[in-house]
């Protein structure tokens, strides 16, 4: 990889990060800013991290079922733990840390993948939205979304090299993250489908730093030789979120111990897009203050993004994880306020401004990029100061 698509998407997301500090500092100079990139779920994280998994499920005073940690998945928090212990952090720093740093490695990964689908001024374009995009803050926050990010860019990244053992060994790590590691593994295995399909018809391996289709649709046929390499790839990228929901049922005793645990502390129920629509209508129709109404718009902006991206020649493999994830985020009851740090690493609705952005003007793509920027880093400040409820 060049030196310059380490450097830039580096610089662009240190950048970003400073400047997400600095509006956090203006909103809210009086507040610890260190205890609001560790409010809501990073509590959770940090307290797994420290003390471990509950052994059960857990209950108010009047004997109601409530959430508790065993609703996260144990990448994130194991890996703050082992921070914690190598650099003597301690817990709630190292968390931060472990963001900041999985942050940078996502930013660099994508800039490397998007550059691979399409060209270089695509893959730097569509890093610089990643970082400033609405509720980026997240990648600052104890939260896994920087982690989770960074391991399906590397997935990705490398099935489309046909690196498939550490394709399938960071496809596990993202199904060990977050729930959505599932849309990850299963884009793995279309990847792994197409080039055993291209194996066994014969297709030629393009020569070495062959270009790439404008639009990324195409894939090299990797693993011509050797097609089991990415079935296993795709077996065991798949077994990351079906092995952690059967850890918590055995360790509870009821195997569907984990939506339990979901439904009672986040009301996360997947009730195929009902709650989304009824609320995007009644935000729109009459919605309760700017924030209600603000996510509104951002989810309907989604959905034609979302379009807009897969009426392009795409690579199969972004274009199923990124529907996958649209899907369960979109198709599922809970905050609304929440969405929109959900949709953070769902990288199909950045192709069409990127792309778009990459073929205008330097002058104009840069004003665009700032003014997105200047929007995406306030509003994520102002969730997390301002308006106290939880992301």
């Amino acid at each position: 990889m060049r030196s310059t698509l380490i450097a830039f998407p580096l610089g662009l997301y240190a950048l970003s990060r400073l400047l997400q500090l600095a509006f956090l500092w203006w909103m809210a100079p009086d507040d610890k800013i260190r205890d609001r990139l560790l409010a809501w779920d990073g509590g959770h994280f940090v307290r797994v991290a420290q003390e471990g998994y509950p052994t059960g499920y857990s209950f108010d005073a009047d004997g109601n079922l409530t959430g508790n940690g065993l609703a996260f998945f144990p990448a994130y928090p194991m890996l703050v733990r082992l921070v914690h212990y190598v650099t003597r952090l301690d817990y709630g720093t190292a968390a931060i840390t472990v963001s900041w740093l999985a942050g940078g490695a996502a930013a660099v990964l994508l800039c490397a993948l998007f550059t691979r689908l399409y060209d270089e001024r695509v893959g730097l374009v569509l890093t610089a939205l990643f970082c400033v995009q609405p509720m980026s803050m997240v990648l600052s926050m104890g939260y896994s979304e920087a982690l989770f990010t960074a391991l399906v860019a590397g997935m990705l990244l490398c099935a489309h090299r046909g690196d498939w053992l550490p394709a399938g060994l960071l496809g596990l790590g993202a199904g060990l993250t977050r729930p959505t590691g599932a849309a990850a593994a299963i884009a793995l295995a279309v990847a792994a489908g197409i080039a055993v399909y291209r194996a066994r018809a014969g297709a030629s391996r393009p020569a070495e730093g062959a270009s790439q289709p404008a639009e990324g649709a195409s894939q090299p046929a990797e693993g011509a030789s050797r097609p089991w390499k990415p079935l296993l790839a795709a077996a065991i990228a798949l077994a990351g979120v079906p092995a952690y929901l059967l850890w918590v049922g055995l360790r509870v005793g009821d195997l569907g111990a984990w939506f339990d645990i979901q439904t009672a502390g986040w009301g996360t129920t997947f009730d195929y897009g009902t709650s989304s629509v009824l609320f995007v209508r009644d935000a729109l129709k009459g919605g309760d203050g700017w924030i209600q109404v603000s996510v509104a718009w951002m989810l309907i902006g989604t959905v034609i993004l979302a379009a807009a991206a897969l009426s392009r020649r795409m690579w199969p493999p972004l274009a199923v994880y990124g529907v996958i994830v649209l899907v369960l985020v979109l198709g599922q009851a809970g905050y609304y306020h929440s969405k929109p740090r959900l949709l953070v690493p769902a990288l199909l609705i950045l192709v069409p401004p990127a792309v778009a952005l990459a073929r205008a003007r330097p002058r104009t793509a840069a004003l665009v990029v700032a003014a997105v920027g200047a929007f995406g880093l306030w509003y994520g400040s102002y969730l997390i100061t301002v308006w106290h409820y939880a992301i």
